[in-house]
């Protein structure tokens, strides 16, 4: 166990357990884009900021990629978090700044986005879509393309593995800017550009799933198909 003071509160949490955890158990307020709770941290917005003092100095360090720390102290409302929040809103504008997502978070820690005439979709590179193919659902359709020896990308992009992809949706579901869109009519289901036939359901006749990501459960659980074949609201 470790003991720590946030913002004056006295605390004794697991090993293990993350500032921006930690924070959220006294209800204080955190601002992210790339965290999400059932996912591993990635600390790419730089919003969730903090001061943290270990070593006797203190040191700005990202809420949700820090563990605690036996004796830590963390303030989480200093002036220089406050400048360092902004700084990275402030940043995230200049490269999205007519995303809502970008905007509403720039507007938590107190920097007004400009004006815009059209909303934009950006990909942000949170990296929540990655992180929820490969560590929730388990197929790795989507990876990171960074800069490197090598290759020939201006900036990181993320790939799309059209053959593995099983349609189900999750990365339109986490992405918070609205980037990919998810599209359905009848039997069919588009995401990234690739169209999935849908599955109706035995009992109700509405179309569910899409039969790939059927096809993909039936295979890493041992349930025949057929018995896959009813929508959750007709079990």
């Amino acid at each position: 166990m470790a003991t720590i003071v946030i913002d004056g509160h006295t605390d004794e949490l697991p090993e293990g357990t993350t500032v921006l955890e930690a924070a959220r158990r006294h209800h204080i307020a955190i601002p992210t884009l790339c965290h999400h709770p059932d996912l591993t941290p990635f600390g790419a917005c730089r919003l969730c900021m903090v001061e943290v003092k270990t070593d006797g100095r203190w040191q700005l360090a990202a809420s949700c990629t820090t563990p605690v720390t036996d004796g830590m102290k963390i303030r989480t409302d200093s002036a220089a978090v406050k400048k360092s929040r902004q700084y990275a809103a402030r940043l995230l504008l200049s490269r999205y700044p007519t995303t809502e997502a970008v905007r509403a978070a720039a507007r938590t820690v107190g920097v007004a986005p400009p004006p815009r005439e059209t909303e934009g979709h950006d990909c942000i590179l949170c990296g929540l879509c990655v992180r929820t193919c490969r560590e929730i659902v388990g197929v790795n359709a989507l990876t990171f393309q960074d800069r490197g020896p090598g290759r020939a990308l201006d900036e990181p992009v993320i790939e799309f593995r059209p053959t593995s992809c099983i349609g189900c949706g999750s990365c339109a579901y986490v992405c918070p800017t609205g980037y990919i869109r998810m599209e359905e009519g009848g039997d069919k289901r588009l995401i990234w550009d690739k169209v999935f036939t849908m599955v109706p359901c035995t009992v109700c006749g509405r179309y569910f799933a899409p039969a790939d990501q059927l096809r993909y459960i039936s295979r890493i659980t041992g349930v025949p198909f057929s018995e896959l074949t009813t929508c959750t609201s007709c079990r």
